[in-house]
Order: structure tokens, then sequence, then C-alpha cells
């Protein structure tokens, strides 16, 4: 049975938050103000862990996920992301392209839709888009039109990444060693300033990265697709039914989706359902809803390969799921 925990620090140090969890769903209520939602793609248990530092105006985190995962929502309302890709087992993608190689991940006021490797980390600074407006109007930095409202990979002159990605560093370390430096004021207004000046120096080269004309094209077919997907509600669409209204034969949505996603429609569609029948069982603990009901519903007419499938993703029943949530109720 998957146990899971959120343990924000509060006693040493009031502005920094540490959330761990072996739940997917648990994950994203530890993000603090961030507004996102996980689909757990890979199977296999789930590890996922969230640091942030709060300062005056910025704040700092640090997030590591187990498993291949899509994550799509908001960073919160007014927001401005400077993300540094750490570490991960394949292909990252970022709102339908391949961010292969990237270097920096930016948003201003952004939707976000991401599908992140396996043993990924990301770290990186939020802040307000009027501090970032306000600061860039004054240096007179034209910001980059390409990453508004869009998730964007961008390309900007290698020093200040490096010295950004130096800072980040050191911050880790300082939680990890002695957290308890940040309680003074005076050290937390130096780190926003150093941050500050690297996140401005980065600005006045930043470019979109082009995708390129195929891999777009690609892109598109793999945007229709998954919003075939993701609005047919309780219905269960078929692989069939998707190459159909997007007007790609199988093979041809499968290339596209190994492109663009790093795994296949089959695969990505069924995880996307696993994770449906897992969130419905989660949420009828007061009713006397069966197992059996939630998967037909969704598509699994096979029920003991929905079983297996189901353990498989996430290492556990779905009737242990069930159990746990009654129990909760």
């Amino acid at each position: 049975m998957a146990l899971s925990a959120t343990l924000p620090i509060q006693d040493s140090a009031p502005n920094l938050l540490q959330a761990s969890s072996t739940d997917v769903d648990e994950h994203c209520a530890g993000l603090g103000r961030w507004r996102l939602s996980y689909d757990q793609i890979s199977a296999g248990a789930f590890r996922g862990s969230f640091t942030q530092l709060s300062l005056p105006r910025l704040e700092v985190f640090r997030e590591i996920t187990s498993q291949q995962v899509r994550q799509h929502g908001q960073l919160g309302a007014d927001s401005f992301a400077i993300g540094l890709p750490w570490h991960g087992d394949g292909e990252l993608s970022c709102n339908g392209t391949s961010a292969r190689g990237a270097r920096v991940l930016a948003s201003i006021d952004a939707e976000i839709d991401m599908c992140t490797p396996k043993a990924f980390e990301l770290r990186g600074v939020v802040a307000g888009t009027v501090l970032i407006a306000e600061l860039a109007a004054r240096l007179d930095i034209e910001l980059p039109s390409a990453v508004w409202h869009q998730l964007r990979v961008i390309e900007t002159k290698e020093a200040p990444v490096a010295r950004l990605r130096a800072l980040l560093t050191a911050i880790q370390e300082t939680i990890t060693t002695a957290p308890e430096r940040f309680d003074d004021p005076v050290a937390r207004q130096a780190l926003e300033d150093a941050l500050l000046v690297e996140i401005m120096d980065m600005l006045p080269t930043a470019r979109a990265s082009d995708p390129g004309r195929s891999s777009a094209a690609r892109r598109r077919t793999v945007d229709r697709a998954r919003e075939l997907m993701h609005g047919s509600g309780d219905r269960s669409l078929s692989i069939l039914e998707v190459c159909k209204a997007v007007g790609a034969s199988p093979r041809k949505l499968g290339y596209c989706f190994q492109e663009v996603v790093g795994t296949s429609p089959m695969h990505y569609w069924r995880a996307m359902r696993l994770n449906r029948v897992r969130r419905d069982l989660k949420r009828a603990g007061d009713t006397d809803v069966s197992v059996y009901d939630v998967a037909v519903q969704h598509g699994f007419w096979h029920f003991s390969q929905f079983s297996l499938d189901y353990k498989r993703h996430f290492s556990e029943l779905p009737s242990e799921t069930l159990r746990r949530a009654r129990l909760a109720a």
C-alpha cells in the first residue's frame, strides 16, 4: 500500500517549505500556490519532493519527480518563471515541443503543459509579472514576447545561466546544511538581489527556441490528439477514432507522440485513463461504487488485465486505493 507525507518545515525556517510524497496528487497539493495537476505517465511507485524558499518578492524552488509526468495548469496568476532542468532520464516536452538539451524554460502568465521524463529535477525562480516588467522597463529591456502566456524553451547567453545555476546550487546546499541562515532578512534580501541581477542579465538576449517546421507540424498533430483524449469526458475514445479525427495513420501518430511526448499514443492514453480511475476511486470513499464500475466507465472492459495494469502503474491494486479512501471517509 502506498503511503504519503507532506512535510512543511516551520520551526527553524518559516520561509521554507519542504514536502515529499509517494502519491502524484498529494505531491501537487504540496506545491504551494502553484495551480498544477499531474498525471503519472510511466509505471512504477511515485516519489516526489518539492522545496520552496520564499524571499521578499521571489520564490526559489526545487522539484524532483521519479516518474514520467504530465504537468498542466498554472503556476499562479501574474507569475513569471525561470526554470533550469537539472536532471532527467529521457526527453522533456514543453507545450507539445521537444525540449531536448534545454538549458532554460521561461513563462510569463503562462498555461503550463509539460511532459517531464523519469528521474526529473527542475530548479528555478518564480516572481510577479509586475515586478519583472517594472525592472525591465527601468533597465530598458524588452521582454521576449514569445513567452507570454506560454511556457517556452528559451535560448540566451551562457554566462548568466551558469551564474544562476551556481546560485541555485548554493541555495540548495544551504537549505540542506544551515536553513536557519534564511531567517536573516538582510541575507534574504541580498540573495534576492543577486537572483534578480542574473535574471535581468539573461533577458536582453533571450529568444524562444525555434522547433522547426516539421516539429511544429508533429506538435499540432499531438496537440489535436491530446485535446480529443482529454476532452472526451466519461467516454473513452479508441486510438483508431483519434487517428481518424486528426487525419493520421496509427504509425504516423505513434511517431509524432514518441517525438513530442516520449511515449506511444496507446501508452499515453491508457496512462491518462488509469489516472482518471485512480482519482475517481479516491473520491468514492463515501459511496457504494465498485472498482469494476469505475474501470468500465473509463473503457477498461477486461477487468483482470485492468487490475494488472493498475498495479503495475501505481504499485498498488485498485481495491487498495478504494479501501484507503473508505477508511479516510
